[in-house]
């Protein structure tokens, strides 16, 4: 019976020892769950918190300095482009505004006169030399002729023939200046009147225009249609035209504005359908600016969303998120999100499962990132089997045991 016994101790003893050591062998292989890495399209979405800015506003500055005398808003009305907000003291711009009125109308007045004025008594005097000097003429031609035909006929003497002829000449020459003076006065003298009539007329309008538009400046009115957002002054100070007596945002349409890092901001582009999201509310979109330059301080690119704020849904200055439809990659190499680790020297990494059922730690870049998954730009290739539950904490060439839900897709 003894050795018996002692046979069966020893077996017991065998199989208690080859169980242990399958169940520390076991224990030590970290159970993992993989997914392959695939070649595959991939939609970007690009998300970011921004603030919330007008797409419209203005500072309505008044072009003339002069004492508020009314105002016809307050802080949160809307008001319409175009619409009287404010009124300034303007009784010395009325005095002026009359005063140029009337002389104009007097400079008018003087134009239309000497447009239908008439001729002066220089022009009637021309008028009268030139017929002077034509009888003038007349009669030196008649009285050569007499003596070139009683020249012809003997009776008078060669002198007396020339003598007449240079009567003549002299006649004609007393005409022609005559008549040159007389169109003279007839041509440049009168359009030269008319000219200076003219020149004082218009110089009267637009001292006139001048001082209706400084009086039409002390209306102030709306550049947009919006809502009040600020009002500085009060009713009986002076408005400076350097200074904004009243200030409009539009509401109806705004812009967020995100600060995104040079990898995102490099998918975006002009255009691009997007959201503008708070809470509850959602406005859709587009892109309206992506920055050319980057920010040297923080390394990211500045990007602008436009959107209708359909019943003013959204406050202006609020903290929102932004998400953007990139352009789709059509063979990016693709693994899910959830395999993405923080390395140890900084970036990120991945957990490789190998055929040796170890554990391989590989350095990845990674681009753009779409629901679950995300885009590995260098670092693995596709088909590696890359650890999506069980990879934290894992050391490089750790054992690892696949587990049978094993979502390997190559």
């Amino acid at each position: 019976m003894k050795p018996i016994v002692f046979v069966l101790a020893m077996l017991a003893l065998l199989l208690g020892c080859t169980k242990s050591k399958e169940d520390e062998e076991s224990a030590a292989a970290a159970p993992v769950e993989v997914a392959a890495a695939k070649r595959a399209p991939i939609r970007a979405v690009v998300s970011a918190e921004a603030v919330l800015y007008p797409l419209h506003q203005a500072n309505v500055v008044p072009k003339i300095s002069a004492p508020i005398a009314r105002f016809l808003v307050q802080r949160g009305d809307h008001v319409r482009e175009g619409q009287l907000v404010a009124i300034l003291e303007n009784k010395d711009l009325a005095a002026a505004a009359q005063e140029s009125k009337e002389l104009y109308e007097q400079a008018e007045a003087s134009y239309q006169n000497t447009t239908a004025a008439v001729m002066p008594d220089d022009l009637t005097r021309a008028k009268t030399d030139v017929a002077s000097a034509r009888q003038a003429m007349e009669a030196a031609q008649r009285a050569y002729d007499n003596r070139q035909a009683l020249f012809a006929q003997g009776a008078l003497a060669r002198k007396l023939v020339d003598d007449a002829n240079v009567t003549l000449v002299q006649a004609r020459s007393q005409f022609e200046t005559a008549r040159q003076h007389l169109a003279s006065l007839e041509k440049i003298g009168r359009v030269e009147q008319l000219k200076a009539a003219q020149a004082q007329a218009a110089a009267a309008k637009a001292h006139y225009e001048s001082a209706a538009a400084q009086l039409a400046y002390a209306e102030v009115r709306s550049p947009l249609t919006g809502v009040v957002s600020d009002r500085p002054l009060n009713i009986g100070e002076m408005a400076s035209s350097g200074s904004a007596i009243v200030s409009i945002v539009d509401l109806s349409r705004v812009v967020a504005r995100a600060s995104i890092p040079v990898t995102q901001a490099a998918v975006v582009r002009l255009g691009r359908p997007a959201t503008i999201s708070s809470g509850t509310v959602e406005l859709p979109g587009k892109v309206m600016v992506v920055s050319p330059a980057v920010d040297p301080n923080t390394t990211t690119v500045q990007i602008w969303v436009e959107a209708q704020n359909t019943g003013e849904r959204l406050k202006l200055g609020s903290s929102v998120r932004i998400a953007i439809e990139a352009e789709e990659i059509p063979n990016a190499l693709v693994i899910p999100a959830s395999a993405l680790l923080p390395s140890d020297e900084g970036g990120e990494k991945v957990m490789v499962a190998g055929d040796d059922n170890l554990a391989h730690e590989h350095a990845v870049k990674a681009g753009i990132r779409s629901g679950d998954d995300v885009q590995i730009l260098s670092g693995i290739n596709a088909g590696d089997r890359v650890i999506i539950q069980g990879g934290l904490g894992l050391d490089d060439k750790a054992k690892i045991q696949v587990g049978q839900g094993e979502k390997d897709e190559k």
